[in-house]
């Protein structure tokens, strides 16, 4: 072998290893319907949040932090892919009739499995229930929960429209576990594939069906909550009911002695639900406009977290924009996988992570819900839809009340230009 060849292949070794060693195990929390406000931490001061909150204190928060969607399917193909969902193929919720995210999509477990990971979902799904679209296919040697929107905690049923669903699944093939609280079989069911894979890397998606309806909140903290008003009171007893099943899964990673060899995400998919199975309400997103299924801050920014104790800063804050197609090339980059090959969306936020001095990874990023548009840049957001143009100086108007539109017809011009030119693009893709 010639030295030059000997020298690339070295350099290229050294960079594929992770940047601290060893490879990492990767846990990502993945709540549902979470309100952009509702932990302690990111200043609820009614709730009860220890464990998430424990998060930010052995980690990183962010506080411009944004989801992929305002809805569940399409947050999650931002998650799992790196890019936004019209780009990963999805444009709104996965319903029974429908398709799902393309299997020709890439996604983190792929990515990890190819690397020597053992890969599991466990929780929700929402992406497809085909052979070709469920978590087995899609680089998860293990999946187990349920494929469609939402389930009854206790009997498993998907109760929407049409005959009610029992919905199920391990590794493909349907099981009853009547009567147990989903949750906690989550919790059971990532503790075994830890126990039986800690030898060697793992990641697991555990992506919590909570706080999202039905708010099925234990006893003890329905009583802890009744003098919160109603729905909040139900909203919150369901929230903390998720923090101590949370807490149960960060302690056996704990008494599995891999604390320091596992890097947790943790995010929620969206904004509060205000539909009326969830109450109307319950969920809080603070000084934010909007909610679940919007395209105004309450939609779409979201509480987010990455703690790695012993190689990640600690109990620190990230102001810089970031969003949920980041972790992808965020955990690539953390456990020494080499970066995708095909495009993507989402930049890692590793120099972001390391330094609160590090520049914002993204000069613009872009949403579309239904008819609606969004994208963001520097301090200005354009929200287009087929009535209106509303242009807001967020630094300055977290609520988005004061429409600058008519103010700054340049500003207008720029980004929907701007986006224009990404729609087009991810058209020209397909």
């Amino acid at each position: 072998m010639k030295p030059t060849s000997a020298i690339v292949l070295w350099a290229m070794a050294v960079l594929a290893l992770p940047l601290f060693g060893k490879k990492p195990n990767v846990i990502i929390i993945f709540t549902d319907d979470q309100g952009s406000i509702d932990l302690n931490c990111y200043g609820a001061k009614d709730l009860v949040t220890p464990h998430m909150d424990g998060l930010a204190k052995r980690g990183v928060k962010f506080t411009q932090f944004y989801s992929a969607a305002p809805v569940c399917s399409p947050s999650r193909v931002g998650l799992l892919t790196g890019r936004t969902p019209q780009h990963g193929g999805l444009n709104g919720n996965v319903a029974l009739d429908s398709v799902g995210m393309p299997s020709a999509q890439i996604t983190i477990a792929e990515a990890l499995k190819k690397e020597g990971y053992a890969t599991a979902h466990i929780g929700k799904w929402h992406l497809g229930h085909s052979e070709k679209t469920i978590p087995n296919a899609q680089g998860f040697d293990h999946s187990f929960g349920h494929l469609v929107g939402c389930i009854d905690n206790y009997s498993h049923f998907f109760y929407w429209s049409g005959p009610n669903k029992h919905d199920l699944w391990r590794n493909g093939k349907e099981v009853f576990h009547n009567g147990q609280f989903f949750p906690d079989l989550m919790v059971k069911e990532a503790g075994e594939f830890i126990d039986q894979n800690k030898e060697k890397p793992f990641f697991i998606y555990f992506a919590l069906n909570t706080p999202h309806y039905p708010y099925q909140g234990s006893p003890e903290w329905l009583e802890h909550y009744q003098d919160l008003p109603y729905p909040r009171n139900l909203y919150a007893a369901f929230l903390s009911t998720t923090d101590d099943r949370i807490g149960t899964l960060l302690k056996k990673v704990e008494e599995a002695g891999l604390s320091e060899d596992t890097i947790i995400i943790f995010q929620s998919d969206h904004g509060a639900s205000q539909e009326v199975r969830a109450h109307k309400g319950g969920g809080s997103a603070g000084p934010h406009r909007g909610g679940k299924f919007s395209l105004y801050e309450g939609g779409i920014r979201v509480p987010a977290i990455i703690s790695w104790p012993g190689k990640l800063p600690q109990n620190e804050v990230r102001t810089q924009i970031a969003t949920g197609c980041d972790w992808f090339p965020t955990v690539l980059e953390l456990c020494g996988v080499p970066a995708a090959d095909h495009k993507i969306d989402g930049k890692s936020l590793v120099p972001v992570i390391k330094s609160a001095e590090a520049k914002t990874r993204h000069q613009e990023f872009h949403w579309k819900s239904g008819r609606a548009t969004a994208v963001r840049q520097g301090k200005w957001k354009l929200i287009m839809t087929e009535k209106k143009t509303d242009l807001f100086d967020l630094p300055n108007d977290l609520g988005e009340a004061k429409n600058l539109a008519a103010q700054n017809p340049e500003m207008v011009a720029k980004l929907t230009k701007a986006s224009h030119q990404y729609w087009q693009s991810i058209a020209a893709q397909k």
